[in-house]
C-alpha cells in the first residue's frame, strides 16, 4: 500500500479552489498514478484527526506541453488535480478553515 502522504502532494490554492471551501469541495494535486478510491483513502487517512469523511473524488489530469525559450526546448510537467467532495455530516479540513470569506 501507497503511503498517503506520497498519493496527497499538495493543496491547490486558487481564486476557483477558494470558492468551493464553503460547499466542503477541495482541491489537491495528486499523484498522476494513483485511482479515485486511492485518493479517497489517502484524504480520510492524513485528515482523520479532523473528523474528514469523502463522499466524492473527481480527477483532472493534464498532459505537459512543449515549451522553447530560444534553441532550448523542454516539456512542463504532467499533473493531476482531484477535487475532493465531503459528505454533509462531515467536519471541514481545518487546514483550509479561514481562508474562504
Amino acid at each position: 500500500m501507497k503511503n498517503p502522504h506520497d498519493i496527497i502532494k499538495r493543496p491547490i490554492l486558487t481564486e476557483k479552489a477558494y470558492e468551493g471551501i464553503d460547499e466542503k469541495r477541495y482541491v489537491f494535486e495528486v499523484d498522476i498514478k494513483a485511482n479515485k478510491a486511492e485518493i479517497k483513502n489517502a484524504i480520510e487517512t492524513v485528515f482523520a484527526e479532523d473528523g474528514v469523511k469523502v463522499a466524492k473524488v473527481n480527477t483532472l489530469r493534464t498532459i505537459g506541453k512543449m515549451k522553447r525559450q530560444g534553441r532550448t526546448q523542454g516539456m512542463t510537467p504532467e499533473t493531476k488535480k482531484a477535487y475532493v467532495i465531503l459528505k454533509k455530516d462531515s467536519k471541514p479540513i481545518k487546514f483550509f478553515e479561514g481562508m474562504a470569506q
